[in-house]
C-alpha cells in the first residue's frame, strides 16, 4: 500500500531522532499530552531547535547592534609604562650654538636609568563615516534577523502539520482496516461453520484465512509505523520521545476542501524570502554606502592626564616628586590617496546591489510559479480526494452486497475476495489522497505567506 511506503520513509529519520533524547532538560510527563495541530505547532515554536537557534542568532545581533553604538561614546583607557634603561642614550652637541667661541662638543643624557608613567586617556569620536553608517543600519540588521526568526517559524510550522496530518491519515487508515478485520473475521467464523454442514468448499474456508492473515499483517505493520511516525511527529515539536501524546484534530475532505480567505489579495511582502532579500538588499546599500564615505574625513577628540618621574634608583616607593601634565586635542585624519583599495570596494558593493535587485526580480518569478503550482496541485488534490471518498464508498457498498449474497449462498468466495481487495485498493487509494489533498493545502498556504 502506498500509505505503507510513505510512513516507511520515515525511517530513515531514525538517526536524527535519537537527537531528541538528549532533551533531558524537558519533563516528561506520564500522563498523555493532547494536543491539537495548533497546540502541536504552538509547542514546536517554543522548543525546536531550529527556532531557538534563530532566536539566539537575534540576540547576538542584538548585542553586536549595542556594540556599535559603544563606537559612538567616549572611549577611556588607562596606562602605565617601567622602562628600565641599562646603557643610557647619549646625544652630542656643539657647545658653539650654545654661545662658546669656537667648536667644542659635548655629550648629555636626557634619560634617567629607571623612568616611570602613568596616564589616563579619552578618546571621543565626533565624525566618523564608518561609525555613522554602522549606526544607521542598525535597524535593518535586526530587521534581517528577526526575519529569519520567521522563516524558521515558518518552516518548522509546515513540517509539523505535515507530521501531524500524516499521523492522523495513518491513525484513520488503522482504524478503517480494524473494521475490516473485524468484518471478515466474523465472514471467516461463520463460513467455517458452513463448511461443517458441508454447504462450502474447503478452499473458501483457506481464501479467507489467507486475507485474514495478510490484514492482520498489514495492521501490524501499520501500527508500527504510525509510532514512528508519532516519533518524527515529536523530533519535528522538539519534545522528548518519551513523552506520551494523543492527537486531537481529525480529518475530513470538507474541512481539506474549504476556501482560504484572502488568497487573491496576494503581495510579494508576504512571503518572508521576499522580506529576507529586501532586508539584504539594504544591508548591501548600507555597505555601498560606507565605502563611499571613507572618503570623508575623519575627527577624534582627545584629552589625556597622567603623572611620570625619573630616577637613578628604584625609589618609587618613598615620598618623591612625581610631575603631571594634561594635554588635549583634536585629531583630524583625512584620506587623500589609498591605492584605489576604496575605489574597488566601492565597485564591489555597487555589484553586491545590483546581484539582490537581481536576486529579489528572481524570487518574485519563483514565488509566481510557485503559487501557480500549489494552487494547481491543491485544486487536483481536491478533485482526486473527492472523487476516491467516492470510489470507497461505492467500494464498500459493493463489498457490503457481495457479502450478503454470501451469506445466502448466491455468491462465491471468490467474488468475495475480489471484492475485499477492491476495497482495500480503494481505501488505500482515499487514504493517499487525503494526506496528499492536506499536503497540498498547507504547501498552497506557505506560498501565499498565510502560514
Amino acid at each position: 500500500m502506498q500509505l505503507f511506503k510513505r510512513l516507511t520513509g520515515m525511517v530513515s529519520m531514525v538517526g536524527l531522532l535519537t537527537l531528541a533524547l538528549s532533551a533531558g532538560a524537558q519533563t516528561v510527563s506520564q500522563e498523555p499530552i493532547r494536543l491539537s495541530a495548533k497546540e502541536a505547532v504552538d509547542y514546536a515554536l517554543a522548543n525546536q531547535s531550529a527556532v531557538k537557534t534563530a532566536k539566539l542568532d537575534q540576540l547576538i545581533q542584538l548585542a553586536k547592534n549595542k556594540e556599535v553604538s559603544g563606537l559612538a561614546l567616549p572611549n577611556v583607557a588607562g596606562t602605565g609604562q617601567y622602562q628600565y634603561n641599562p646603557i643610557i642614550q647619549k646625544q652630542m652637541f656643539n657647545m658653539k650654538n650654545f654661545g662658546a667661541p669656537k667648536d667644542s662638543f659635548t655629550v648629555v643624557s636626557f634619560q634617567l636609568p629607571q623612568n616611570l608613567m602613568g596616564e589616563v586617556r579619552l578618546t571621543q569620536t565626533l565624525f566618523d563615516p564608518s561609525v555613522l553608517v554602522a549606526l544607521q543600519a542598525r535597524k535593518t540588521l535586526e530587521e534581517l534577523v528577526a526575519q529569519n526568526v520567521t522563516k524558521s517559524q515558518i518552516d518548522v510550522k509546515a513540517s509539523v502539520y505535515k507530521a501531524y496530518y500524516n499521523v492522523l491519515s495513518a491513525n484513520k487508515a488503522l482504524s478503517i482496516l480494524s473494521n475490516n478485520i473485524n468484518t471478515l473475521e466474523k465472514l471467516l467464523s461463520d463460513t467455517r461453520e458452513i463448511y461443517k454442514n458441508g454447504l462450502v468448499e474447503k478452499l473458501d474456508v483457506d481464501r479467507l484465512v489467507v486475507q485474514f492473515t495478510n490484514l492482520q499483517t498489514e495492521q501490524t505493520k501499520l501500527r508500527n509505523l504510525i509510532e514512528l511516525g508519532i516519533a518524527a511527529l515529536k523530533y519535528q515539536m522538539g519534545m522528548p520521545l518519551q513523552q506520551p501524546i494523543t492527537l486531537t484534530d481529525t480529518l475530513s475532505t470538507e474541512r481539506i476542501a474549504e476556501n482560504i480567505s484572502d488568497i487573491d489579495k496576494f503581495d510579494y511582502s508576504q512571503r518572508i524570502e521576499y522580506q529576507l532579500l529586501q532586508s539584504q538588499k539594504k544591508a548591501n546599500e548600507y555597505d555601498l554606502k560606507r565605502y563611499r564615505m571613507k572618503a570623508l574625513p575623519s575627527l577624534q577628540l582627545f584629552a589625556a592626564t597622567g603623572a611620570l618621574r625619573g630616577s637613578d634608583r628604584f625609589d618609587y616607593l618613598k615620598s618623591q616628586m612625581w610631575y603631571g601634565y594634561i594635554n588635549t586635542g583634536l585629531n583630524l585624519s583625512v584620506p587623500i590617496f589609498s591605492g584605489m583599495q576604496r575605489r574597488r570596494q566601492v565597485d564591489q558593493a555597487l555589484l553586491a546591489v545590483k546581484k539582490s535587485e537581481v536576486a529579489i526580480e528572481n524570487a518574485k518569478l519563483g514565488i509566481d510559479l510557485e503559487r501557480e503550482q500549489s494552487a494547481s496541485t491543491f485544486r487536483n488534490n481536491v478533485l482526486t480526494l473527492e472523487a476516491q471518498e467516492k470510489n470507497m464508498k461505492l467500494a464498500e457498498d459493493v463489498h457490503n452486497t457481495t457479502q450478503i449474497k454470501y451469506r445466502e449462498g448466491v455468491g462465491s468466495s471468490l467474488e468475495m475476495t475480489t471484492a475485499e481487495n477492491d476495497l482495500l485498493t480503494a481505501q488505500n487509494n482515499y487514504f493517499s489522497a487525503l494526506y496528499n489533498a492536506i499536503v497540498a493545502r498547507i504547501d498552497l498556504l506557505k506560498a501565499y505567506g498565510k502560514l
